[in-house]
């Protein structure tokens, strides 16, 4: 930790000096909230109770980054991220051991597009501000245990290519090396999709799946397991978990001081279970710097190994309201409540304590400040 931190200043100086030149950015996100939510099981397992507490990234992770770019001629460009997550409410890592943990990529752009190697999102980190993403962060995460991908997926000894702006339009495919020898697949991902942007109008679509193996690139199925419904859980972690596909689409649309939005996902585990989330919502601005927000996201599962004829579902209401006190400083508030049903679980901060075989809840309220830089 104590070298990670030293690392951080170092390059903080060092960029400092660069800056003057243009070619590198400092940049970052201190976001802290306060919530309190009910039904989460006690520490010593003995009931439900209510949780006050603090949390870092309400609605963005709090970072510290560098992005750098240096002119090559010729319209080619060299270009590096680097991107380190912390806890603003305890100044520590937001991962362990790991120093830029949230991103790590150099590689090059120009008329072609842009070519990048390390670790790296996918393009739905690009399309957060068609989704409730943007508006409410973390907050709707759980109720659809992060599967719908409305943030992106990181995928680590990853590289992935851009389409320049084609009219609004922009595609991008990624893959991750599973690095395992002598099993090529094992751990491997694959993303690809794309994004336009025109006026009022948004859209996006795309497929991302990553094979069993629990390398760095894998991204999702080393914890689908412990997140499935009770009723749905296998006898063994591994038994048809041969890869995790997940398809997302969906849109955004400005009508006046309102945006509007709705989008779907499915994702799926072959021989075991799939997933759909739907969500809608819209960001109303009542002036400049007062935002109201709203969404709610159903989720529905399926399983090919019928356990039961219940289907478990989720539903989630969210409502906030947003106001910018600058263009880098804004305070917000939000409140959500999330009821499962057929052995589905719930979580909005953390997850509900089942009340029965059949359904849990939640209510959950955060007010906090974020500042950009």
């Amino acid at each position: 930790m104590k070298k990670s931190l030293i690392t951080l200043a170092i390059l903080s100086v060092s960029a400092g000096a660069v800056q003057a030149h243009g070619s590198v950015n400092i940049y970052g996100v201190v976001d802290t909230g306060l919530t309190f939510s009910n039904n989460i099981e006690k520490n010593d397992g003995t009931g439900n109770g209510g949780k006050f507490s603090m949390n870092s990234g309400v609605i963005q992770g709090s970072r510290i980054g560098f992005k750098g770019t240096e002119d090559l001629g010729g319209g080619l460009n060299a270009v590096f991220q680097l991107e380190s997550g912390f806890s603003s409410d305890t100044g520590g890592q937001s991962r362990t051991n790991n120093g830029f943990n949230r991103k790590s990529v150099v590689g090059l752009s120009g008329n072609f597009g842009t070519f990048l190697m390390g670790n790296q999102t996918d393009m739905l980190e690009d399309a957060g501000d068609l989704t409730s993403n943007q508006d409410f962060g973390s907050i709707v995460g759980l109720s659809a245990h992060n599967f719908n991908r409305l943030g992106g997926i990181q995928v680590r000894n990853s590289i992935r290519y851009n389409t320049p702006n084609l009219n609004g339009f922009t595609g991008s495919v990624i893959y991750g090396f599973g690095e395992q020898a002598g099993k090529a697949n094992a751990g491997q991902s694959f993303g690809l999709g794309g994004i336009y942007k025109n006026g009022p109008l948004g859209l996006y679509l795309g497929y991302f799946q990553a094979k069993l193996g629990r390398t760095p690139s894998d991204a999702l199925v080393g914890t689908i397991v412990d997140l499935l419904p009770k009723n749905l859980k296998p006898t063994a972690k591994d038994d048809g978990l041969t890869a995790t596909k997940t398809v997302s689409l969906g849109g955004s649309y400005q009508a006046g001081p309102a945006r509007l939005y709705g989008n779907w996902s499915r994702f799926n585990v072959p021989t075991l279970i799939r997933q759909d989330v739907y969500e809608i919502g819209s960001d109303f601005a009542l002036s400049a710097p007062l935002h109201l927000l709203a969404s709610v996201q159903h989720v529905r599962y399926t399983t090919d190994v019928e356990i039961t004829s219940k289907k478990p579902k989720t539903t989630q209401l969210n409502l906030g309201v947003d106001y910018w006190l600058s263009k880098r400083t804004d305070v917000y508030g939000f409140m959500s409540y999330a009821k499962g049903s057929n052995g589905s679980p719930v979580g909005v901060w953390d997850y509900a304590s089942q009340e029965s075989d059949d359904s849990s809840k939640q209510a959950s309220m955060s007010i906090g400040i974020r500042h950009k830089f």
